[in-house]
């Protein structure tokens, strides 16, 4: 049998080499040589040129295929994946270190060691390590296998005892089919393929570790998340009890869902009465601050949007956001300067989503631009005020999905008063005789409805 071999590919240009080259001969880039293995192709067992092909299935006959979950023993990781997990699947979980990512995973193979056979593929810790932290967390269970293994294929003997494997972590494991170091490209990209085949052949579930770099973004190839069948992000600082985990990439459910946990001593624990995070406690005090219901999946939260200005002090004002999309605040501060005449170019503008947040979706525009408004004015937004709305470039507040959601959480939250799109009314109106609700059709008019008395 042919034995696999190794050749560079440049991934600029495909330039190929038998050798690691520092820059590439044919386009002249520097570090984009990656290794890849070279398989033999393996000899056809039919005489002639003829080959087998795949008979495609036309729609009508193809059948449902019913995928069995298991709860994770954590409510909140179930809703952010969707509804549990899915037997066979490959689940990557990524964060900054020291965020929770190996806690929460450990707590996880924990609970399914109660009926399932578990593997922790420790590559960064000893199995003593993990027994400490198993012993910290009050966890203890026969079932639970510990194995401090770096090499793929030593490893793969043992994923057959489990049915659930957790590693821990990718960049930390490789496999002899590559000369290069544990956690380059080309390592990581194989080590996570292999991963998957043995998922896919062997109906294992695998939950695996990934560490991201400075920009926040998985370290690796951008193939590793497309191997996976879903990417779940832990955002948080590690002075703060409150983490947020929220999926960017769900084959099985939304990626919309966003699960909040809180970091203690004993664990982390799923929240469900997350609103009150998102909002501060001197709320309605200082100007600069406005209230946004935010729908995220099938929950709706309510966020906190708080600004600052002053005077800059270079000739090009600054803005920095956190939480918010840079170019919309931009725009909105546009809108803002030409549409409602206020005068914002000469300042410099900083603006934060409560609780590390991020508001992705339009609805948030009329709380951002409520927000800034106020600050630039000075007064401060009643605290019993809640604010949501698209906005135009022509300072036209539009319409938005799930209004009747968003009035019915502040309703419930206890706000007085709702500031909504004028087009949002007829669909809202039941909410009427429990709760203000004021239409606004252009950003000036919801700056007169809150500061013009």
């Amino acid at each position: 049998m042919a034995k696999s071999t190794t050749q560079f590919v440049c991934s600029e240009c495909g330039y190929t080499s038998p050798k690691w080259l520092g820059r590439c001969p044919d386009c002249e880039k520097f570090n984009t040589l990656i290794e890849e293995v070279i398989a033999p192709v393996a000899p056809s067992k039919m005489k002639g040129n003829f080959h087998s092909f795949s008979r495609a299935v036309p729609l009508s006959q193809v059948k449902y295929e019913k995928y069995e979950r298991v709860s994770s023993g954590i409510a909140e990781l179930d809703i952010v994946l969707g509804g549990g997990i899915v037997r066979g699947s490959l689940v990557l979980v990524g964060g900054d270190p020291g965020v929770g990512k190996s806690t929460i995973l450990t707590q996880v193979s924990a609970y399914l060691a109660k009926e399932h056979k578990v593997l922790y593929l420790s590559a960064e810790e000893s199995c003593s390590q993990v027994k400490l932290r198993c012993e910290r967390l009050g966890l203890n269970s026969d079932n639970l296998l510990l194995l401090n293994e770096t090499n793929i294929e030593s490893a793969e003997a043992a994923f057959s005892e489990a049915e659930y494997v957790i590693v821990d972590s990718i960049q930390a494991v490789y496999t002899d089919a590559l000369s290069s170091s544990a956690g380059s490209v080309s390592q990581v990209r194989e080590c996570a393929s292999k991963l998957m085949r043995i998922a896919k052949s062997t109906g294992i579930t695998f939950f695996i570790v990934g560490h991201v770099t400075k920009e926040g973004t998985l370290a690796g190839p951008k193939v590793l998340e497309h191997i996976m069948d879903a990417v779940l992000y832990f955002e948080g600082e590690r002075t703060e009890n409150f983490k947020i985990l929220r999926a960017v990439k769900n084959r099985f459910g939304s990626v919309q869902e966003v699960g909040v946990f809180e970091m203690t001593s004993e664990g982390i624990f799923g929240i469900t009465d997350y609103s009150e995070l998102f909002l501060s406690e001197t709320r309605g005090e200082a100007a600069g601050a406005a209230v946004t219901p935010s729908e995220t999946g099938n929950r709706c939260m309510m966020v906190e949007i708080q600004t600052l200005m002053c005077k800059t002090a270079y000739g090009l004002p600054r803005r920095m956001p956190l939480g918010v999309d840079f170019n919309r605040l931009v725009v909105l501060i546009a809108v803002l300067e030409k549409r409602c005449g206020l005068p914002l170019g000469t300042q410099d503008i900083y603006l934060n989503a409560m609780g590390g947040i991020k508001l992705n979706e339009p609805s948030a525009d009329l709380a951002i631009c409520a927000a800034l408004a106020s600050a630039e004015k000075m007064q401060p937004i009643d605290k019993f005020t809640a604010v949501f709305g698209e906005v135009g470039l022509t300072g036209e507040v539009r319409a938005v999905n799930v209004a009747e959601k968003r009035v019915n959480e502040c309703l419930k939250m206890g706000f007085k008063r709702v500031i909504l799109p004028a087009k949002n009314m007829k669909a809202c109106a039941k909410f009427a005789d429990k709760i203000e609700l004021v239409p606004v059709n252009y950003v000036s008019q919801m700056i007169k409805a809150i500061f013009v008395k």
